[in-house]
């Protein structure tokens, strides 16, 4: 399994600081999220320990290597990321949008192999969009779109996937069935994980680890269990919280949360 971590990792835009000194371990084979307000940093951790955004100090290792001075091509042939709200461009069908998935093994403008196919039809029946394969991926559903990205993401035959968000602007039912798609390709294929999201109660249901994040600085680091508990949530998000145990999932959940005056 691929390893990534980050090590005194400062980050920021011109002259803002974002993240400052940030060490984090992402475990492999589980599957990692990333909690915290708005503006403390979540989506640019991700966006820097993926390359694509550069930090101010600090560095990013991807199997022991800093990622910032390793080729493009061979670290995406080891990571995948999905960023918000991605944009296909119009008329570009699912099948199209999965095979772009297949770049990272090819070379020039050679045409799909047979193993490129073969990824492409794994990706298609895993996300249960092979019906859709000739659809126009700007005509889909809002959780159809998302599978068709997280699709061609896991296309790209990596070990690890990052994903900015992949639930914003889902109703309840395609976030539950993006979230266990994500478990599914976890659990069977042992992808290591990492995902930013805003619901702390899926973050407790699916996630491994959780990463609560306040001002760029990691407050806690650990197990559902060990995260989402009362000062915990006090201290990240200044809420006040009532915690129960999830009868179906054993897993902590907010039953309700008021913002401390």
């Amino acid at each position: 399994m691929k390893s990534l971590s980050a090590e005194q990792l400062t980050i920021g835009y011109e002259e803002r600081i974002i993240v400052q000194n940030l060490n984090l371990d992402i475990k492999p084979g589980k599957i990692t999220a990333i909690i915290g307000p708005n503006g403390c940093g979540k989506s640019t951790i991700l966006k820097t320990m993926a390359r694509l955004h550069p930090a101010s100090s600090g560095a990013v290792y991807l199997d022991g290597k800093m990622i910032h001075k390793t080729p493009t091509k061979e670290i995406a042939k080891k990571l995948a990321i999905l960023p918000q709200s991605p944009e296909a461009p119009d008329g570009l069908t699912v099948f199209e949008l999965i095979s772009y998935g297949r770049t990272p093994h090819q070379s020039g403008l050679s045409r799909l192999t047979q193993h490129d196919q073969t990824m492409i039809e794994w990706a298609l029946d895993v996300t249960g969009l092979k019906h859709l394969q000739n659809q126009p991926v700007d005509t889909l559903s809002g959780g159809q779109r998302q599978r068709a990205w997280i699709a061609m993401s896991i296309a790209q035959e990596t070990d690890l996937l990052l994903l900015d968000e992949p639930t914003t602007y889902l109703d309840l039912a395609h976030q539950l069935e993006v979230l266990h798609l994500l478990e599914k390709l976890n659990r069977d294929d042992k992808r290591t994980i990492i995902m930013v999201i805003h619901d702390l109660n899926q973050a407790a249901r699916f996630a491994h680890q959780l990463v609560a994040l306040k001002q760029g600085e990691i407050v806690k680091q650990g197990t559902p269990d060990q995260v989402i508990n009362t000062e915990i949530l006090r201290q990240v998000f200044n809420i006040e919280t009532d915690i129960v145990t999830d009868r179906r999932t054993g897993k902590p959940a907010m039953l309700s949360y008021e913002l401390i005056k």
